[in-house]
């Protein structure tokens, strides 16, 4: 009886099954498994195994972010940023600020979007000259109150703190929120020189750092947000010039400010006092808000694009950008909402349950995955993908994810397989984590694919692998 309500969970009536074979093999005795395939126009299931088991998806969850921003935002949707001052102007002399105002736009100056992302620089300054200023007797002021000051979720781990791929969201971004580090390494077992950051930063490096004989570095740059001081961990290779770390800008709004006022006076614009951002002056009781006269208003790539980058790269900063962008439909009382990760979740939660999904086993704390302490279901992913066929925005959430076999993310999963080019699939990955979800289609038939893998003990090459036998297998390939 035992042996056949296994059978029948699995979705098989033989014990030679994929997923069971899957099961069966060493590395997996003290894994979290669980899996849900099914058709998405019959809804019936070809594979199954504890679908309502609550697992870490890793980057699994930028499928929820992306579809809940494409079904609220539209794909059409589009970051804008305005440049304005306040006093007044005489003479080419402003008596005032000039404000950055930001509304949350992951994109400008993003290397994903280059050349696009680069030309606001100069739009900004064009404008501003314009206005006629060649003297600007205040400061450049960044504005991004439109999000909170948790950056970064408190449930990451300390390892991802100042790194490139843990770099925070806020109401203001500037390229990729990201430097690079460059250094110079010799000997095996000596400390490397740091050379120069990338744009350049006023940060203050404790290097920990050694040359070792490896062909790539299993390297750490630990920091909190809003803090100078990095500290660098782990090994580099030996012998290797102009070697390049990168990590996050610990304050991306008060750096493009100063960005921006360093462009403005090599253009010939003074600026009389030092760059500052909301943040800063809301902590010196010092922060004035007021009547501003607009200068420009520059925008970001579509939704569409910007979803497509996020799920192809795997972006987490974009990911948490639109988590916080839709927690501005978050129901307030006061007519200003300050965005948040908890908003976020909460307006997503609500608008799916709306949708009839059942939210109940959804444990989130921000939109990249990131957060281990993330919980999904592989019934509630499937629910939600099934729906997404079904949207308006289906064609543009579907083709943001990259074909299995041959590019992003995922383009060394079913490589060469009969599945290769017919599976279009996110990933998701982190220590002991391995995930995939998305679709299959084969036959004509389009497939709502799952697979959650968390504890699992064996080389990602061959989780991989053993995943991949189990989805050829589920359709007799």
């Amino acid at each position: 009886m035992t042996a056949f309500i296994l059978c029948f969970q699995l979705g098989f009536g033989q014990k030679t099954s994929p997923i069971n074979r899957f099961l069966d093999q060493p590395g997996i005795e003290h894994a979290s498994f669980a899996c849900l395939v099914t058709e998405t126009s019959t809804g019936k299931t070809i594979g199954k195994y504890q679908p309502d088991v609550q697992l870490t998806p890793a980057s699994v969850l930028k499928l929820l972010t992306t579809a809940t921003a494409l079904e609220l935002l539209g794909e059409t949707y589009r970051f804008p940023t305005t440049i304005s001052y306040d006093g007044t102007i005489a003479n080419g002399v402003l008596n005032g600020n000039i404000y950055i105002q930001g509304h949350g736009d992951p994109t400008l100056g993003s290397s994903h979007f280059t050349p696009e992302s680069e030309t606001f620089l100069k739009e900004w300054k064009d404008a501003i000259r314009q206005q006629g200023i060649r003297e600007i007797k205040g400061a450049i002021i960044a504005d991004e109150s439109i999000f909170d000051n948790e950056g970064i979720s408190m449930k990451w781990l300390r390892e991802d703190l100042g790194s490139y791929y843990g770099a925070g969201s806020y109401g203001l971004s500037f390229h990729d929120n990201l430097y690079s580090l460059y250094l110079n390494s010799s000997a095996i077992g000596t400390r490397p020189t740091l050379v120069r950051t990338e744009p350049e930063m006023d940060l203050d490096f404790h290097n920990y750092l050694k040359a070792a004989a490896t062909k790539s570095d299993s390297s750490f740059i630990v920091g909190m947000p809003f803090s100078n001081e990095r500290y660098l961990y782990g090994i580099v290779p030996a012998n290797r010039q102009s070697y390049r770390l990168k990590g996050d800008i610990p304050d991306p709004a008060l750096f493009l400010a100063q960005y921006i006022q360093k462009e403005l006076e090599k253009d010939g614009i003074s600026v009389q006092k030092e760059a500052t951002c909301y943040r800063l002056l809301y902590e010196k009781n010092a922060w004035k808000p007021g009547k501003r006269t607009e200068i420009i208003t520059t925008y970001s790539p579509t939704l569409q694009q910007i979803v497509e980058k996020t799920n192809h790269v795997s972006l987490n900063l974009f990911a948490d950008a639109l988590l916080k962008t839709i927690g501005l439909r978050y129901k307030n009382p006061q007519k200003h909402v300050i965005s948040s990760f908890g908003k976020g979740i909460e307006v997503m939660k609500s608008y799916w349950k709306g949708k009839g999904l059942d939210i109940s086993s959804l444990r989130i704390s921000d939109g990249s995955g990131l957060a281990p302490t993330n919980k999904v279901t592989a019934r509630f992913l499937n629910d939600l993908l099934t729906y997404m066929v079904k949207s308006k925005h289906a064609e543009a959430f579907m083709s943001s994810l990259p074909q299995a076999g041959v590019e992003g993310s995922v383009r060394n999963f079913l490589k060469e397989s009969s599945l290769s080019g017919k599976a279009f699939l996110k990933s998701g990955s982190m220590s002991g984590v391995r995930c995939y979800a998305g679709y299959v289609k084969n036959q004509g038939k389009t497939y709502s694919v799952v697979f959650l893998t968390n504890n699992y003990s064996m080389s990602s090459w061959t989780i991989n692998r053993r995943l991949e036998q189990v989805l050829i297998g589920l359709f007799g390939q």
